[in-house]
């Protein structure tokens, strides 16, 4: 047996996989960018004209929640590949994860400091969370995360019963002071504050959302012990069904709270759920995907986003680092003061460039460098991280056929 381990090499990689990581890409960037917004803001402000009330329902509906949950599968799914990766090795898989989220905090803090709603201290939080699952069978992890998407609209319902007050960075003048500084050590104190209050210790975050995020990285999980994402061909029934159903809750869920709304009615106390809505629509949305990737449709626009979702770290703090030169004290001050159409229009041009830029740096390098840097420090060892020339001879043809 080879003891060595070492990373998934890039022709084991599982291309839909890094499909719907650039499409969960395009959501956060969006999400993101739209937050700046209403930095400084009351909350329940409402400032859109009609072109941006438009693109606000789209990012609603399409986008909003769904983008995060999705990554959390795409993680579920990636740390079971990485598991067992290494214990074919012989290795502790243990030891090794443990090692990997530990750097995945480090650089969790890195990307709070210039951005006050970072994700990546949650994946590393729960991703050692995971590790008490990484020998249960598939479907045992199947329930877990059934029951606890299960019982989320309970926990969401408690948790917002919670009376516990948090400074509001978002709005609060004395925060502001700081977001508005050209300081960057203030900048940095400002988006840290921000991750701590608004998230950390936040029980609608650091309750509910965490138990989101697990089942859904449990979902990723259970995807990966029945190899889900690389029979996708012989899946087409399955794929169909979970589109269908997700479609009709979502329908379902929709009628509800409109009705609600429509009717001044609210639901009880301690049963709240928004979450079901949310991972019924990205369920349909991430297998309508799937279906239409196993179909060979869009094939040109699906290798652009596969390349980008092959550097979704390096893309998504580039994303943060972008923003807070655009709209923070530090860069070019446009704070809030733009229409909500800008913010959208911007986080979508910004993602588009990624693409091309993500194909390009592809061609020759054989990773992203925050990936490459991650990969080096997870596994002690150097990697090479420019191709060689039989490499760019290869990726030459691969970028013909794409362009074909």
């Amino acid at each position: 047996m080879n003891n060595t381990y070492k990373p998934i090499e890039d022709t084991k990689r599982t291309a839909i996989v890094d499909i719907l990581r650039g499409w969960a890409l395009l959501g956060v960037v969006m999400g993101n960018y739209v937050d700046y917004k209403f930095i400084g803001l009351p909350i329940g402000s409402n400032t859109k004209d009609a072109f941006s009330q438009v693109l606000s329902d789209i990012h609603e509906i399409l986008f909003a929640a769904k983008s995060w949950t999705l990554l959390s599968i795409l993680f579920g799914y990636g740390f079971a590949i990485l598991i067992q990766n290494v214990a074919e090795k012989g290795k502790n898989p243990v030891g090794f994860f443990a090692w990997r989220m530990l750097i995945l905090f480090v650089l969790a803090f890195l990307n709070s400091a210039i951005w006050l709603g970072d994700i990546l201290k949650d994946y590393a939080f729960l991703g050692l969370i995971l590790l008490l699952f990484y020998k249960c069978s598939a479907k045992t992890i199947l329930k877990i995360s059934i029951l606890l998407i299960t019982i989320i609209p309970i926990v969401a319902g408690y948790v917002n019963t919670i009376k516990y007050a948090v400074p509001d960075v978002f709005s609060d003048p004395k925060y502001l002071l700081l977001y508005h500084s050209s300081n960057w050590f203030d900048i940095f104190k400002f988006n840290l504050l921000g991750t701590y209050y608004g998230q950390m210790v936040s029980p609608g975050y650091a309750i509910t959302c965490h138990i989101v995020m697990l089942a859904c990285m449990l979902l990723g999980f259970y995807a990966q012990k029945i190899n889900f994402f690389n029979r996708l061909s012989e899946m087409k029934k399955a794929l169909k069904k979970i589109f269908f159903i997700n479609l009709s809750i979502t329908l379902v869920l929709i009628s509800i709270f409109k009705t609600t709304m429509a009717y001044d009615l609210t639901f009880p106390t301690y049963f709240r759920p928004g979450y079901w809505l949310v991972l019924s629509t990205m369920l349909c949305i991430a297998s309508g995907i799937c279906m239409l990737y196993n179909h060979d449709k869009l094939q040109t626009i699906f290798a652009y986003f596969r390349l980008s979702g092959k550097m979704t770290l390096t893309n998504y703090i580039v994303q943060n680092v972008l923003a807070t030169l655009i709209f923070s004290g530090i860069g070019l001050k446009l704070y809030n003061t733009m229409p909500f159409w800008f913010y959208f229009v911007l986080a979508v041009s910004v993602f588009i460039i990624q693409l091309f830029v993500s194909k390009w740096w592809l061609s020759k390098f054989n990773y992203g460098p925050i990936e490459w840097l991650w990969r080096i420090l997870s596994y002690r060892k150097l990697f090479p991280f420019r191709k060689t020339k039989s490499e760019l001879i290869s990726k030459e043809a691969e970028a013909v056929a794409i362009e074909v």
